[in-house]
């Protein structure tokens, strides 16, 4: 690890104690000890599990996308990459960090360059699909629910889907509408060269235009291979619904009862998506509000709230961080693409 990330991880550490630090200051320290002693640690072992869980399932998504021919990526190796994105996600605006990361576990693996792009990238798409069928069911099921008591929030919530919404419209028009995209993109930067020269405009339209090709290459291999994407797709709704259903296991784990699987689910998908807004690596400051915003109705003690937030980003975010650390040191033996 770089002595910028290392500084990036210190900093979004100390960033977290002083957010709950701050959350804390009125806490009753007497209640909170007698909440921990009555924690029901079985439930948070199973939330723990949870979370693993969707891990390996991301890892399963990945040899299945690097599996070839003459190729294949071992399970430890394989799981190095969804590690490493969790702590580059972590760490870097908007998970920014994660892509570069997981390409670069991945050829560390022997994988060859090319090849782990495309492997990202149809794993982009996949999950980018995943998390809007996601959030759609979501929106059905529980919006009404948040926007009645949450208004502000909603608002958030609405720009989220936009966001994702615009990404996917994006995917899909490069997927069936090729020359149109490109011809589009031309004419979105025109009015771009006014404020920053022509020349830099060439220069971001010709990125622009290499990643419409990388990106349209991978669709046609898509399209081809129905049945991995099938199957990756279905691994990757395991894998988000491994991972929104954790604070339901922190609420009981707390004591909480009478709390529905589905509206705690609903909610975490909500939290994810107003995260998603904050350029703050991880959300921070953002994750803990919408946690406990959200989650206020059913945790009626400010204790075990607060208590429920730290066990929370934890299990979601820090212990990402730690464990990707972890697998960044575990450097793979190199190795060749037909063994």
């Amino acid at each position: 690890m770089s002595r910028k990330n290392k500084l990036a991880v210190g900093i979004m550490v100390i960033l977290g104690i002083a957010i709950f630090a701050y959350e804390s200051r009125n806490l009753n320290f007497t209640q909170l000890h007698d909440t921990l002693l009555h924690l029901h640690w079985g439930w948070l072992m199973v939330a723990l599990l949870m979370m693993l869980l969707s891990w390996v399932v991301e890892t399963f998504v990945v040899q299945i996308f690097v599996a070839g021919e003459h190729d294949h990526l071992p399970f430890r190796e394989a799981l190095r990459v969804p590690l490493v994105e969790q702590l580059f996600n972590a760490i870097t605006p908007f998970s920014s960090g994660g892509q570069p990361a997981q390409l670069v576990a991945l050829m560390q693996s022997g994988v060859e360059g090319g090849r782990a792009s495309s492997v990202l990238l149809m794993k982009f798409i996949v999950y980018q699909f995943m998390v809007l069928v996601n959030f759609i069911l979501t929106i059905f099921i529980g919006f009404n629910q948040v926007a009645s008591r949450f208004g502000p929030l909603a608002i958030f919530i609405i720009f989220g889907f936009i966001i994702h919404v615009v990404v996917i419209i994006g995917l899909l028009m490069v997927m069936y509408y090729y020359k149109f995209t490109k011809q589009l993109v031309h004419l979105a930067l025109k009015p771009v060269g006014w404020f920053v020269g022509r020349e830099r405009r060439d220069t971001m339209e010709a990125q622009m235009a290499t990643k419409i090709d990388t990106f349209y290459a991978e669709s046609l291999q898509l399209k081809k291979e129905k049945g991995r994407v099938v199957r990756a797709a279905a691994l990757t709704l395991v894998q988000l619904l491994l991972y929104y259903s954790v604070p339901y296991f922190v609420l009981l784990s707390l004591g909480v009862s009478g709390v529905s699987v589905v509206e705690v689910i609903v909610l975490h998908v909500m939290i994810v998506m107003i995260v998603s807004l904050f350029p703050i690596p991880g959300g921070s400051g953002g994750a803990e509000y919408s946690f406990k915003t959200l989650f206020a109705t059913y945790v009626a003690s400010p204790t075990q709230l607060i208590l429920g937030m730290l066990l929370w980003r934890i299990l979601t975010y820090y212990l990402g961080m730690v464990l990707g650390i972890v697998a960044l040191a575990l450097v793979p033996k190199k190795r060749n693409s037909n063994t």
